[in-house]
């Protein structure tokens, strides 16, 4: 018993090369949606990187000021 799913017979994949995922496009469009999470990855990033650079970084002494 195949069961096929409701996309299987609506839809077809078309493959796409790398150049378009990663073009530059304006509005919600899966390459917007590609960019945005690759941002969102190096905020993450460097956001963590520049708490723990201040946290484990500094003397004991200047750590009582930020609290």
């Amino acid at each position: 018993m195949a069961s096929e799913s409701p996309l299987d017979s609506n839809t077809s994949a078309e493959p796409v090369s790398s150049e378009e995922l990663n073009a530059w496009r304006r509005g919600f469009t899966p390459q917007a949606e590609i960019w945005n999470g690759r941002m969102a990855m190096a905020g993450l990033i460097i956001g963590i990187s520049v708490l723990l650079l201040l946290r484990l970084g500094m003397p004991a002494d200047c750590r009582a000021w930020l609290n």
